[in-house]
């Protein structure tokens, strides 16, 4: 039989640097603390999964360095009860990312791609999988997957019968059109609101994403397009259409957004897995997300299915226009 959640693609190390501005060109600012978690895709979400419900069985899936990074990853994923005997080892050093992160939220990514670069169908064990989601994040920020692996191994899993899921990386350029031939591949799209509307060659607007959501769908994908924005959240289904605005957390709360996007997709995973209905999905995706905005690394403040539970019910949502 089988159970629980296997994320795939990009792993990597942040190493983080807390400013209280960006400076102009030219000018200096002081970093206030530096600290190192745990980056990308497959650790972000894997351990926000298992953080959120302890007893599933998450396998995390890429590839790192022979190197302290891979060492502290390895260590990281120990730690948090997620099965890592499928992570590939390589000659070149595991991918990091520096983060510059204002305190309030904005932040800014400078990252090498390191082992990332190499990853593809060829190094994930399909005979030992043993799970029932797949998911497989970031695209345009996999060589391999983005030229051609990625529908390679979507196609293999949907073969076996495994329920499949993406995102993305937000970019600006136009290589979102190479995501399209995956989608007949893909049960579930979790994504941002740029990304969605950059998959159409659309402006991005909170205004129109239940449309854009629809139109994605149409492309091919096989449940449900989820996008979410920093004011609401929207989710076209074979079940129909929902929106639902996001929680007004106080500003003077946030610490970091670092990993809110994937705390908002382990929580999503985590409801779909549960076969919950669309706005039960939206709703604790969101309660997730908001949850992560209370540290400043990727993982720290994502709690158990419960405690998210608790800590929003006395949060109001925001008033859309």
């Amino acid at each position: 039989m089988k159970d629980g959640i296997a994320v795939a693609g990009v792993v990597l190390v942040d190493e983080i640097n807390e400013i209280s501005a960006y400076p102009k060109s030219g000018e200096l600012t002081k970093i206030l603390s530096v600290s190192k978690s745990c980056g990308g895709c497959v650790p972000n979400v894997s351990v926000d999964l298992k953080r959120i419900l302890n007893d599933l069985t998450v396998k995390a899936i890429g590839k790192i360095g022979r190197d302290d990074n891979g060492k502290f990853l390895k260590e990281l994923f120990i730690k948090n009860g997620v099965d890592s005997s499928l992570l590939v080892e390589s000659d070149d050093k595991t991918a990091f990312t520096q983060v510059i992160s204002v305190a309030g939220g904005e932040r800014t990514f400078f990252t090498y791609a390191g082992a990332n670069k190499s990853f593809g169908y060829d190094d994930i064990d399909f005979d030992n999988l043993g799970v029932k989601m797949f998911h497989l994040g970031y695209f345009l920020l996999l060589d391999k997957i983005d030229d051609g692996d990625g529908v390679r191994i979507l196609k293999t899993l949907t073969d076996l019968g495994i329920k499949t899921s993406i995102d993305l990386v937000t970019e600006n350029s136009n290589r979102y059109q190479k995501i399209l031939p995956c989608l007949p591949y893909v049960d579930n799209l979790i994504i941002n609101e740029v990304e969605a509307c950059a998959m159409l060659n659309k402006q991005p607007s909170d205004e129109n994403l239940i449309e854009t959501a629809k139109l994605i769908k149409d492309l091919g994908v096989r449940e449900r397009v989820i996008i979410h924005s920093p004011r609401l959240a929207v989710c076209v289904s074979n079940n129909g259409s929902i929106s639902l605005p996001s929680y007004d957390f106080p500003s003077d709360k946030v610490v970091g957004t670092t990993g809110a996007g994937d705390a908002f997709c382990a929580g999503a995973l985590i409801s779909i897995y549960q076969e919950k209905s669309d706005i039960e999905i939206l709703e604790f995706a969101q309660g997730v997300a908001v949850t992560s905005l209370t540290k400043a690394d990727a993982i720290g403040g994502v709690r158990s299915q419960q405690e998210t539970i608790n800590f929003c019910k006395n949060l109001k949502r925001k008033e859309l226009c």
